[in-house]
């Protein structure tokens, strides 16, 4: 199920320790397309974890798994932590609104409808993020494209919604869920442009060891369960979701910056939701709807038009 990702990343972490057969181009898009598999089946990975454990479950052990994992990164970086400060209140900011409500809310809306359409309501997220922008942000104000844009991709969500709205479906309650993750996310990425800047590998650490140490606080049942009735794919999946979407994703997302630049990097947006689609469909046999397939086109058009940049006129 994960070979693939495996597989991108492995190449990826090559071009990071060693000279390679392979040109920097090359390895900028497998590293790209390596990023785009793991965070577009992190969805199917949330749906195999809710077979056993609770949503808070998911979203805890994928916290702590991926705050593992980044703390040996630290140390095999020779980076350091923080002393306590300012700055560990800012990491616990982004760790609960970026971290632990959206992961949360996704895992316990996941338990009402199929990872491709989780996927397709993430999507969402860069035009959310357009409009808390505008008001938050002095300098991102919204224009004409930005705004066509985000009505275009909202009408996108309304494909999505309206078949639960006109049938009373309980799976209204989990897409909505879905939704307010992705506003999270976006929350989260206007905090993070008012804070100082942090080495982000430190940030990143930082941010998932408080949202693991938060998360076994408000849910101390987390260890209640049993680990012989785990069934395998359960346990495979969550501690894959901590390994990749969670840490290593994250490794790859500021090592793709170093390299290539966040213009590259904004590529993932118009395909994530792709391969979150059609991967529940081909992997868990999820239905692929007209409907669907319509809001897809439309909030990735939506994306594309808040892109465009206003023409500047010259006298």
């Amino acid at each position: 199920m994960c070979t693939m990702p495996f597989l991108l990343v492995w190449i990826a972490l090559l071009s990071m320790t060693s000279k390679s057969f392979l040109s920097d181009n090359t390895i900028n898009y497998l590293m790209l397309a390596g990023l785009i598999l793991i965070w577009g089946t992190s969805f199917l990975l949330i749906n195999r974890s809710l077979i056993f454990f609770a949503p808070e479950q998911v979203a805890g052990f994928r916290l702590f798994i991926g705050a593992v994992v980044m703390i040996i990164a630290l140390l095999f970086n020779r980076k350091q932590l923080p002393k306590l400060g300012p700055s560990w209140l800012h990491f616990l900011i982004i760790a609960v609104v970026a971290n632990l409500l959206p992961f949360w809310m996704i895992a316990l809306g996941q338990t009402t409808i199929s990872s491709g359409m989780a996927g397709l309501l993430m999507a969402i997220m860069p035009l959310a993020t357009l409009v808390l922008a505008h008001i938050f942000l002095v300098d991102e104000k919204l224009n004409r494209f930005k705004l066509m844009g985000f009505i275009v991709g909202i009408s996108g969500v309304v494909f999505i919604l309206g078949p639960t709205l006109l049938n009373s479906s309980n799976s209204l309650v989990g897409s909505l869920l879905v939704l307010a993750a992705a506003c999270c996310y976006a929350s989260g990425t206007i905090f993070t442009k008012r804070l100082p800047v942090y080495d982000p590998l430190v940030a990143s650490t930082g941010t998932l060891i408080c949202a693991a140490l938060v998360s076994f606080l408000i849910w101390p049942n987390l260890l209640d369960f049993n680990l012989s009735d785990v069934p395998f794919i359960s346990g495979f999946s969550i501690i894959l979701l901590g390994v990749l979407p969670t840490a290593m994703a994250m490794l790859l997302y500021f090592h793709i910056i170093n390299r290539a630049g966040a213009t590259f990097l904004s590529n993932i947006n118009y395909v994530i939701p792709v391969v979150a689609y059609f991967s529940g469909a081909l992997i868990l046999g999820e239905i692929v709807l007209w409907h669907d397939m319509l809001a897809l086109l439309l909030i990735i058009a939506g994306i594309v038009i808040s892109r465009r940049k206003v023409a500047t006129k010259f006298r």
